[in-house]
């Protein structure tokens, strides 16, 4: 009995572009970053808001670091964010794969001034999926 076929990579595909993280402390997160060899690429530390640090892994390549609002919420993987070639067509091949696009399904203006939304994978998948316009 042969192996079943590998499925072609999508051409839509082209990376993951960054992987999110909650921490319940973002200092002592960044630090153990930096002791890995990463630099803090940019931070968001709005009034009322938990601080986010973004690591830069490389020029297109990031862990963001988020800080909790409060105790309930869990630690550890957020999201996961891929780079997408066509933000649109890559959308609607996951949602015939069975993914939920959350919101209006319209792409929005993310952190990095690119076009992002968001998935979820149903059934089978617990974390959300961000897919980010190259």
């Amino acid at each position: 009995m042969g192996m079943p076929a590998t499925p072609e990579p999508s051409p839509e595909l082209l990376g993951i572009a960054h992987v999110a993280f909650r921490v319940s402390d973002v200092s002592r997160a960044r630090e153990f970053y930096r002791k890995l060899g990463f630099e803090q690429a940019f931070e968001f530390a709005d009034p009322g808001k938990p601080p986010v640090s973004y690591m830069k892994i490389n020029d297109r390549q990031f862990i963001e670091l988020y800080g909790r609002a409060d105790d309930s919420q869990p630690l550890g993987l957020m999201h996961v964010c891929y780079e997408v070639a066509d933000i649109r067509v890559a959308r609607e091949k996951l949602k015939a794969q069975g993914a939920r696009v959350l919101g209006d399904g319209e792409p929005k203006v993310g952190a990095h001034g690119k076009p992002v939304l968001f998935l979820h994978p149903k059934d089978f998948c617990g974390t959300l999926v961000e897919l980010e316009q190259a």
